[in-house]
């Protein structure tokens, strides 16, 4: 139970930490205020009362990006780590809508055959549903195909107030994800901003720089709110990708229904059994 809820824990974790450090770019100050190519217009037109983002410096991009951020109610999320050195305990595809209040619902993927698992959250009330690669990896010896069997197709159903339900139900939290982005104020040097592109269906317009060698990439969406709508970083082990979608829309409110769904008490009693 203990190694579940660490690596829980680490799932949590991973996702704020990722969404921050992509952020770090635009939170950053600027050695290059004049920024990509000095054409300014190419990243489409502004909205209403914006003075166009594609025609603002490198830092006023990056600032207004993150005070978007910010002021979000809600948004999905999703993170693609496609790391060298990732372990099976490390989260490798997140595909996840969360809100301000808490709730959250979605997929959390590990690495090396480390299985997926379902989660939604209301309130307090929490739902995980592991595939049996997760129960697998996560359970020594017979434990875990027993577990597979017993909890296949169904949901683990407790609260924040559960121990490895809690410490994974911490991704859920739009608030702790903007507190670390806000809290964040390392600096970056030679900050640039590119010509104007199109991602995820959205024309943006790109801020890169290079710190202790991992090179890092923001997409800002260059009409309407300057929303961050991607964000890359790589180096010689790691390469990941978040990506930022639906901003204030509603996350989906329906939870699994009591037949589909198992007490975690029934978990914790059998990894009580010798």
């Amino acid at each position: 139970m203990a190694r579940m809820s660490r690596t829980r824990g680490r799932a949590a974790s991973a996702v704020c930490v990722t969404a921050a450090l992509a952020l770090l770019v635009p939170a950053c100050s600027s050695d290059d205020d004049g920024g990509g190519d000095g054409k300014g217009k190419r990243g489409g037109k502004a909205g209403k009362g914006d003075r166009g983002t594609a025609a603002l410096s490198a830092r006023e991009i990056s600032d207004r990006a993150k005070r978007a951020l910010l002021g979000a109610k809600s948004v999905h999320i999703k993170v693609e780590d496609r790391s060298t050195d990732a372990e099976k305990d490390d989260p490798a595809h997140m595909d996840l809508a969360l809100d301000r209040d808490g709730n959250c619902a979605g997929t959390i993927g590990f690495a090396r055959g480390g299985g997926r698992a379902e989660l939604v959250k209301r309130g307090e009330k929490v739902w995980l549903k592991p595939d049996d690669a997760f129960w697998r990896s996560q359970l020594p010896r017979g434990r875990g195909a027993a577990a597979a069997e017993l909890f296949e197709g169904r949901y683990l159903h407790g609260s924040t107030r559960d121990e490895m339900l809690r410490d994974l139900s911490e991704i859920c939290d739009l608030k702790e994800l903007r507190s670390g982005v806000d809290d964040d104020a390392e600096e970056s040097k030679g900050l640039r901003k590119g010509g104007g592109t199109t991602v995820a269906g959205t024309r943006v317009i790109p801020l890169t720089a290079t710190e202790d060698g991992t090179d890092k990439a923001l997409y800002v969406a260059s009409e309407g709110k300057p929303y961050p709508i991607r964000a890359t970083e790589k180096d010689g082990d790691s390469d990941q990708t978040t990506t930022f979608s639906d901003y204030d829309e509603p996350v989906p409110v329906r939870t699994p229904a009591a037949k589909e769904s198992v007490d975690i008490a029934k978990l914790q009693e059998r990894l009580r059994q010798p």
